[in-house]
């Protein structure tokens, strides 16, 4: 158990303030201190914004006209939430097993490459069926995400390699790959970036299917979204309602005893990072197919690393994980509105500070406590 972490009281206070380890978390206290956390960052960007001269309700209004004014922009908001959503069960499947893979954004990159590979090498006629050439994309992309997943998992179920440092470095092998490609063997006319794929690579969108539900009509959201929650529900059932799920969680939370009860932990180690892989890879596969429909360079605004915020946000939770991806991508989306742009991206890293500094309370209880003090 960890000791109590005592702060002296401030001279001439009568109390002080000290830090008791907490036995048991209440179920309530995880979400109450994830919502907190938002207001607070909100509450400490509206007072940088004010000391730079903004207005901080203008903004804030902005944001949210910019990403929920209509259902037009609400489905653009969903558009750049369908990655979060995908990258964010990535890093909570690694997270819950306590494996830190950082790696998101190189295996979405590998992802968007797999899926691509499929129509520009090609692997498959320019005719095909969409219904043929997506599930092949799909599947090419879970796979090179998962091989990005599978190398730091080896090295760390073998060699006790830290996956932290692995991941993190393999985000750059990942991006000089595909660089190597959209600038020289799919190139198109020089440029960084590969020629447009067919149509029946593309994701279908609702729009597409106006002449069946009017309402549909100049709605740009994907077919990733109906990826995104299948995903999540596959998650849930694996983490929670499967054997291989109980022992993830075991060895997230004790692996002292997973390891007593005889838990397979090296071949966990790799085929969760395999999973946790193959889970930005779709992500990957989503956007490029979906959204860019070309491969280039500029695929990501950061997918990978936000992704981290939001799983943990979450608090893991693979439900939950869709309402933050909505909020954040209403964040990205703001980036466009707002000026300067960076506004969205300073509150994101507000938020990251204050859920980091929040997870304290999920450890200990703040008391408030008497001091005596001797007469001189």
């Amino acid at each position: 158990m960890s000791a109590e972490v005592p702060v002296s009281p401030r001279r001439g206070l009568p109390f002080g303030v000290r830090a008791v380890p907490r036995e048991v978390v209440p179920a309530w206290l995880p979400p109450l201190v994830s919502i907190g956390a938002i207001v607070l960052a909100l509450a400490i960007g509206a007072i940088v914004l004010a000391l730079v001269g903004g207005d901080p309700l203008a903004a804030y209004g902005q944001i949210a006209r910019s990403s929920f004014g209509s259902i037009d922009v609400f489905s653009d908001t969903l558009i750049k939430a369908i990655p979060l959503m995908i990258v964010g069960l990535a890093c909570s499947v690694a997270f819950r097993m306590r494996l830190w893979n950082i790696g998101a954004e190189g295996q979405f990159f590998m992802g968007a490459w797999g899926a691509s590979a499929v129509v520009l090498i090609p692997l498959v006629a320019e005719d095909t069926s969409r219904w043929l050439v997506i599930p092949l994309m799909l599947l090419a992309g879970m796979a090179a995400g998962a091989l990005w997943g599978f190398i730091p998992g080896v090295l760390k179920a073998r060699f006790n390699v830290n996956e932290i440092i692995s991941t993190l470095m393999l985000n750059y092998i990942a991006i000089a790959w595909n660089d190597f490609f959209i600038f020289g063997v799919w190139s198109e006319g020089g440029f960084q970036m590969s020629k447009t794929f067919p149509k029946n690579a593309w994701l279908p969108r609702l729009t597409d299917y106006a002449d069946y539900v009017d309402w549909f009509s100049g709605l740009t959201t994907h077919m990733g979204l109906l990826f995104a929650l299948v995903a999540v529900v596959v998650v849930w059932l694996i983490l929670y309602h499967s054997r291989w799920g109980y022992e993830i969680r075991l060895i997230g939370d004790n692996p002292r005893a997973a390891q007593y009860a005889g838990v397979p932990i090296a071949r966990h180690t790799v085929l969760v990072l395999m999973l946790s892989g193959a889970l930005a890879g779709l992500a990957g596969m989503s956007e490029i197919s979906g959204v860019v429909h070309r491969l280039q360079g500029q695929i990501s605004p950061g997918y990978g690393f936000t992704g981290i915020i939001v799983a943990w946000l979450a608090k893991l939770n693979p439900f939950v994980i869709v309402i933050v991806s909505i909020l954040f991508g209403a964040l990205i989306l703001a980036g466009r509105e707002i000026q300067p742009s960076g506004i969205p991206k300073m509150i994101q890293g507000i938020i990251l500070v204050c859920l980091i500094a929040s997870d304290f309370l999920l450890r200990y209880r703040v008391r408030l406590q008497r001091v005596e003090r001797l007469n001189a």
